[in-house]
């Protein structure tokens, strides 16, 4: 192994110029190729001839002929260099058609119900061998998208998410009620009162925006009665669906659950909020990775 001086002492452009040096057998044909003067070149030579503790070309006659050790190191230079070349250049457009890879996304409860269908006939459409995996997202902590675990993330940026990941807007969002078909409230004018009078399925998970919704009745001295705690969108929907209780959720984020249910304008003023798509920045380039991405947008601008 080498030790850390030695590594500071490498210019691995020798390697570049032991490649041309050794393929054109010429210090003038390689300064040629190099864009370098005669002078550069033999300077370059003289220090790979200290690097590697050989002559590597000596003269004979007019020209240069390789040496032993030059003849050994010619075709494990050319491929060192070709592997640099590789790691360097720009990653090529990926192939949807032959990419085997799973994808996972992360998110709060009613994302995959509502654009869920269509991300997936799209992506099977258009990448047929890869396969997208959705996570209950259970809070804001960013180590999934840290670790790898998780590709994508959808929700509401928090302070807790790590400084270093990315965010792009996917649309804006609101609060709205849900109840089941043919209660009370489906019927009439809503009111403050008649909303917080209702059966509510409150839902308690950390750094959930709906405390946006109790703090704006607070101001106006109101609050809603609460029947039960639950932890997320669907099964507050789900308790809506089958009794008289009131959901209160992300309109276009749970509009895939609420098929079939009546929704109504909050009689509160909520501020709309912004439902974003995060990763991490390691895959910002990465064309696969590009290319999800651009298909969730897409999907999610289909749907709002």
């Amino acid at each position: 192994m080498l030790s850390l001086s030695a590594v500071d002492a490498l210019d691995l452009n020798l390697l570049v110029t032991l490649d041309v040096l050794l393929d054109e057998g010429s210090v003038v044909g390689a300064a040629k190729r190099l864009r370098l003067s005669a002078s550069a070149m033999s300077r370059s030579l003289a220090r790979l001839r200290e690097a590697t503790g050989d002559p590597l070309l000596v003269r004979a006659g007019r020209g240069l002929v390789p040496t032993p050790r030059a003849l050994e190191l010619r075709g494990r230079v050319r491929q060192v260099v070709d592997d640099a070349e590789a790691v360097l250049r720009p990653a090529l457009k990926v192939d949807l058609k032959s990419m085997a890879r799973t994808f996972t996304i992360r998110s709060t409860e009613g994302f995959a119900e509502t654009f869920g269908p269509q991300l997936i006939d799209r992506a099977e459409a258009e990448a047929p061998s890869a396969q997208l995996s959705f996570l209950v997202k259970p809070d804001k902590d960013s180590t999934p998208l840290r670790d790898g675990t998780v590709d994508l993330e959808t929700g509401v940026i928090g302070r807790t998410m790590g400084p270093e990941i990315r965010a792009q807007g996917l649309f804006r969002d609101r609060f709205v009620g849900v109840v089941r078909a043919g209660h009370s409230l489906s019927k009439g004018r809503m009111t403050p009162e008649r909303y917080v009078a209702a059966r509510h399925a409150i839902i308690e998970r950390r750094g959930l925006r709906a405390t946006m919704v109790d703090e704006a009745l607070e101001r106006m001295g109101l609050a809603r009665h609460a029947t039960v705690t639950v932890s997320g969108f669907g099964t507050a929907i789900a308790l809506a669906r089958a009794s008289d209780i009131v959901a209160t959720v992300p309109e276009r984020h749970t509009a895939g659950l609420c098929e079939g249910m009546h929704r109504f304008k909050l009689p509160v003023q909520v501020e709309e909020f912004t439902i974003s798509l995060f990763w991490h920045p390691r895959l910002e380039a990465d064309p696969a990775h590009r290319w999800l991405r651009a298909l969730v947008l897409e999907v999610c601008k289909d749907k709002t």
